[in-house]
């Protein structure tokens, strides 16, 4: 039985090893140093049949600590009825219990019921006050030594001090009569044995010794006092040091002291065994500093011959060496997860051949073992906390490093990635870049990327990895090149080895509202945003038999059919907006593929767009209208262009004729104050050919046509200069010269590309005559 501060009484602990029960009728409670009570059951059989418990019994203590103590005023053990009676509670607390059993301890009870609490102070009449043990419980469920004291409605009492006689002090036992005193033999008895016969009626022993405790009582005139126990206190030493750490170069403090405490004593100092001969030099009145690694008891001294309190526990002095402890953690993150495996290590820097042992301090509940290396397979939030460690020299008990600087580790939960798509509606042709993002994305991370797309075999999903992402890749970003369709992707993160993997990151869409012929997604009536209570039909067209309307709104983890929220007639999706949020809509066919997609949303206020729910070719006009739930007014129509106002009169449309792509944009209208959402309007580009392709096909035409017409040309011209040859006559120098003239010029008009290349072979011919 143990107190519990919680609610001011107590509570009922197993002891040790007994929480299946024992064999053995006994068990042997070692080094118990405070009042305590105890009971116990048997049980047997299976299932097990138990007894009752047992009535309590108490081992009281009489030995004082200086953390909580009773003290009793008048200080003896035995008190006449009708004497006050105060009992004192001191010590290390602001809040305080006197409490009491009977002798036989089945009862107890607090001040309250028998007495009036003053403070830390009970003060009793023993005109109301039985035989009993009391003692003190402090706040904090301290308790302090027991007194047992006697009431006697008789002549005679004995009077002997209610708390322990230090050995080696002066003890004065009286016998007091209730109305007068005699000179007649007064005897002293000490365990039923007569000690003194006399006419004192005082009994004085100096010094007290372990052999003067038991039981006293006195006797007069055939009239017999009851006995009281007289506890013997033998004083112990207490040692305590100011650091157990002696630095470099320095030293630390040792203080001893005798609880407990009074006055005259000298001090013996030991280092090692404390059966060995004190330490002359250090025999001393106060503390003493030391600068050398050991272990050092001392005790008190005083009188002549010397009366010596008990040996103080030990304390071991431990010096410092220079090598620096350093704790290092592999992998290097201090924030890790729960089931991850991580290794700690103790390193000693310059620690050269020496051979260490290691010592851990850590302010998590799991404290490593003595290794230099502790591994950890599955990291729990029990292991978050600082770690320290420090060696020490193997054959050197007490030389060691100083502690190293502490290392901080985190536990945290299982990490959920968070998945961006950018953009995330789609350009004909664009790129889609995704983004995964983890705490510390520095800290070895690998990222995996999945999309989901249709299997018609079992009419659901199959999930696939992203191309070049089956080992993870090291950058946080994907880059998906020239997407077309819809698609929904996710990713995860993993490191270490082997590898520790997040959840799953929530999907994301990339939408795209591009029109294809094989899958398309019509609304109606066409337009982007709808009263609540309308009826809106989604109709799927294209090379498919068999369809299924999906939606996904804000707030979804995942997307879902028309079966849950409308209607399926054949290929369209009817549905009531009382009943449906915004959201996107799209068509996947039997085959797998995605159509475009439509953001639809709900209103319930007055005043809606009215704008196409499917893409504006460009080039194509297109007009925007404002509506009101119930009527129209002749008041002006703001219409805005993202964020910007473009038209503001009393005409209830937008015309846009010739729409460009940057016509696409968000739009919404407002009237007296009334605002309609904001709708997407998509501009779908017109497919023109690749005009890059035009300049090459010219050249190559262009080459081909010269490498035909070349040799032709050629022959010709040598066949005509053959011909002139056979009829003319013999010429001039300056004749000669002319022909030199012709002949450049020819070569020169078939270099530079003449232009009687590009006419006909007979026109080079006429050309050539004419000169």
């Amino acid at each position: 039985m143990v107190p519990d501060p919680s609610d001011n009484f107590y509570r009922h602990d197993q002891l040790p090893g007994s929480s299946s029960g024992i064999e053995q009728d006994s068990y042997i409670v070692h080094g118990q140093t405070r009042t305590t009570g105890y009971w116990c059951r048997p049980g047997r059989g299976d299932p097990e049949y138990l007894t009752s418990y047992s009535y309590p019994k108490f081992v009281w203590t009489a030995d004082i600590h200086s953390s909580a103590s009773l003290t009793v005023s008048p200080d003896r053990a035995q008190h006449f009825t009708s004497d006050s009676v105060s009992l004192s509670c001191e010590g290390n607390s602001t809040e305080w219990r006197v409490m009491r059993s009977s002798p036989e301890g089945r009862y107890w009870s607090d001040c309250s019921n028998w007495g009036t609490m003053n403070g830390s102070t009970c003060n009793i009449n023993t005109d109301r006050t039985s035989d009993a043990v009391y003692w003190c419980q402090s706040g904090s469920g301290e308790i302090t030594n027991a007194v047992n004291i006697t009431v006697q409605d008789g002549d005679m009492i004995l009077l002997s001090p209610a708390r322990p006689v230090t050995e080696g002090d002066s003890v004065c036992l009286s016998c007091k009569l209730r109305l007068q005193t005699f000179d007649s033999i007064v005897f002293f008895y000490h365990n039923e044995k007569l000690i003194q016969s006399d006419s004192r009626w005082e009994l004085s022993i100096s010094p007290v010794s372990k052999s003067d405790e038991g039981f006293y009582k006195c006797q007069h005139s055939g009239r017999e006092s009851a006995q009281s126990w007289m506890s013997v206190q033998v004083p112990k030493a207490e040692l305590r040091a100011d650091d157990t750490d002696i630095p470099v170069g320095g030293s630390v403090t040792l203080t001893c002291s005798v609880n407990p405490s009074s006055s005259g004593w000298k001090y013996f100092w030991y280092r090692g065994e404390k059966t060995s001969e004190p330490l002359t030099s250090q025999l001393s009145s106060g503390p003493i500093r030391v600068s050398e690694e050991g272990v050092y008891w001392c005790r008190g001294g005083r009188g002549e011959p010397v009366n010596y309190t008990e040996y103080s526990d030990s304390v071991t002095i431990n010096k410092i060496i220079p090598n620096k402890a350093v704790v290092t953690l592999q992998p290097n993150w201090t924030e890790v997860y729960r089931g991850e495996r991580i290794t700690l290590r103790c390193e000693i820097k310059d620690g050269g051949d020496t051979e260490w042992e290691y010592e851990w301090r850590t302010t998590s509940s799991e404290k490593p073992s003595d290794e230099n290396e502790h591994s950890i397979t599955s990291v729990t939030g029990s292991h978050s906390g600082d770690y320290r460690c420090k060696g020490r020299k193997k054959h050197t008990q007490h030389s060691s490093t100083d502690w190293s600087d502490p290392i901080k580790l985190t536990v945290s939960d299982k990490p959920l990635p968070v998945l961006t798509v950018s953009p995330s509606w789609l350009s004909a042709g664009a790129s889609v870049t995704l983004k995964c993002r983890v705490k510390d994305p520095s800290a070895g991370w690998r990222f995996y990327w999945y999309t989901r797309v249709p299997d018609p075999s079992y009419g659901s999903y199959r999930d696939e990895q992203l191309p070049g992402s089956s080992s993870g890749t090291e950058q946080d970003s994907y880059i998906v090149h020239v997407q077309t369709h819809t698609a929904e992707y996710w990713c995860r993160s993993g490191r270490g080895d082997p590898e520790y993997s997040t959840y799953y990151s929530e999907p994301k869409y990339v939408w795209s509202a591009d029109i294809h012929s094989s899958a398309s997604l019509t609304v109606s009536p066409d337009r982007a945003q709808h009263f609540t209570s309308d009826s809106v039909s989604l109709s799927c067209e294209g090379n498919s038999a068999e369809w299924r309307v999906m939606r996904f709104s804000t707030g979804d983890s995942d997307s879902s059919t028309c079966s849950t929220w409308g209607t399926m007639t054949g290929s369209t999706c009817h549905i009531n907006t009382d009943r449906t949020s915004d959201a996107v809509y799209w068509c996947e066919s039997g085959s797998g593929e995605f159509s475009n997609a439509v953001n639809i949303t709900v209103q319930d206020g007055d005043v809606i767009l009215l704008s196409p729910a499917r893409p504006v070719t460009e080039g194509h006009s297109v007009s925007l209208s404002c509506k009101l739930r119930n009527q129209t007014s002749d008041s002006i129509v703001f219409f805005y262009y993202d964020e910007k106002v473009i038209q503001s009169d009393s005409r209830w449309e937008l015309n846009i004729s010739a729409v460009s792509k940057s016509d696409e944009g968000f739009y919404k209208c407002q009237h007296s104050g009334r605002e309609s959402a904001q709708s997407w309007m998509s501009v779908q580009a017109v497919s023109r050919p690749d005009s890059s392709s035009f300049p090459v096909l010219l050249i190559v035409g262009l080459v081909c046509g010269i490498v035909l017409v070349i040799p032709l040309l050629v022959l010709f011209c040598y066949r005509a200069s053959k011909d002139s040859g056979f009829v003319r006559p013999v010429q001039s120098e300056s004749t000669n010269a002319d022909r030199v003239d012709y002949e450049n010029d020819h070569y020169s008009a078939l270099l530079h590309g003449d232009v009687c290349l590009y006419d006909t072979i007979r026109g080079c011919q006429e050309a050539e005559h004419a000169q």
